[in-house]
């Protein structure tokens, strides 16, 4: 039997940020590739080891690592995979919405938005996501990549 697997988008995102088709076509490719790549998967590994290499440094140290030893693991090893991840899903994402049709241009206007309306961040080593800057910097490249993609698909007739 094969598990389910669904995508949720929230109507807040949706009627705040009136996004558009192609803007939602860009949220949609990102969550359908977190999950072709497993990025989930890949995070529960990584926390699972991170926890098991601290518990062998205190045994082995006799030293308790605590708060601080934990947002130094989190900070080298957990974080920075988590905003790769991110950035692929977001690269991934606006391919498949180029495939698909919709403009993944668009990408960066939702990005803007979501800097505009969203409050402060934390520093970008201490999140799981890239920066908002660092994010529509990265999509403007990209998607300007996969234009042609989004150009053809314009161009070729259904049928």
């Amino acid at each position: 039997m094969h598990a389910r697997r669904q995508i949720a988008v929230y109507t807040g995102l949706i009627e705040k940020l009136q996004v558009t088709d192609d803007e939602l076509a860009a949220v949609l490719g990102h969550e359908i590739a977190h999950a072709l790549r497993e990025h989930a998967r890949e995070r529960m590994s990584r926390q699972v080891g991170v926890g098991a290499g601290t518990a062998v440094i205190e045994i082995l140290t006799g030293v308790q690592l605590g708060d601080v030893g934990n947002l130094l693991t989190q900070s080298m090893f957990v974080l920075p995979n988590s905003r790769e991840n991110e950035q692929e899903a977001d690269r991934i994402g606006v391919e498949l919405a180029a495939r698909a049709g919709y403009d993944p241009r668009a990408a960066v206007g939702l990005w803007r938005k979501m800097a505009a309306s969203g409050g402060a961040q934390p520093a970008q080593w201490l999140s799981t996501h890239p920066s908002h800057e660092s994010r529509i910097r990265d999509l403007d490249d990209y998607s300007q990549r996969v234009a042609p993609l989004y150009e053809r698909t314009k161009a070729t007739p259904a049928g």
